[in-house]
C-alpha cells in the first residue's frame, strides 16, 4: 500500500509538549491592564528578584509587566501605546494576544523545529537561543504566533 505525503511527515506525539510556558499580550494602556489583572483577575505580579533577568530593564523602563497564574503559567504584558483599539467584534478579540509559548524538553528542541519545517509550516523567527533557552516562532492556520521553546540544556 502507499503511503501518502502526509503520512510520512513526522510529527509531535502526545506529551511532547509539557505545558505552556508563557502568554505574551500586547496592551494599549499598561496601568490599565496591571490594574485589570492584579486587581481584578487576582494574579500575582512579579517584582524585584521575581522578574526574569532578562526582563528586569523593560519592567524597570514600564515597557513590560509580568503575572503569574494559578497553575504557573506566566503571563507577560508588553507596553504598545500605539496599539489601535480592539475589533468591535468580540468574535475577533483573539487580535490582541501576541504569542502562545508551549514548552519542550531540551532534547526534542529540534525535532520540534524539524516538524514544522516538515509540515512546511513558515517559521516566522528563529530558531533562536537566548540565555533563557531556545525558541522558534510560527504561525497557525490563522495566523496567530505560537512559540516552541526549551530551557537551556
Amino acid at each position: 500500500m502507499q503511503q501518502s505525503p502526509q503520512s510520512l511527515k513526522s510529527v509531535l506525539t502526545s506529551g511532547d509538549l509539557r505545558r505552556v510556558h508563557h502568554i505574551a499580550l500586547n496592551v494599549h494602556d499598561m496601568q490599565a491592564s496591571r490594574y485589570f489583572y492584579s486587581h481584578i483577575l487576582g494574579l500575582h505580579e512579579l517584582t524585584g528578584d521575581e522578574v526574569p533577568a532578562t526582563l528586569v530593564d523593560l519592567v524597570a523602563q514600564g515597557k513590560v509587566a509580568n503575572f503569574v497564574t494559578p497553575d504557573g503559567t506566566i503571563l507577560d504584558l508588553f507596553w504598545e501605546p500605539d496599539l489601535p483599539p480592539p475589533d468591535p467584534n468580540p468574535e475577533r478579540t483573539f487580535t490582541r494576544a501576541y504569542h502562545l509559548a508551549f514548552d519542550i524538553a531540551p532534547e526534542l528542541f529540534e525535532q520540534a523545529v524539524e516538524v514544522i519545517r516538515q509540515n512546511q509550516i513558515q517559521i516566522a523567527h528563529g530558531p533562536v537561543t537566548r540565555p533563557t533557552g531556545r525558541g522558534v516562532y510560527f504561525y497557525d492556520p490563522d495566523g496567530f504566533m505560537i512559540e516552541i521553546r526549551c530551557d537551556p540544556q
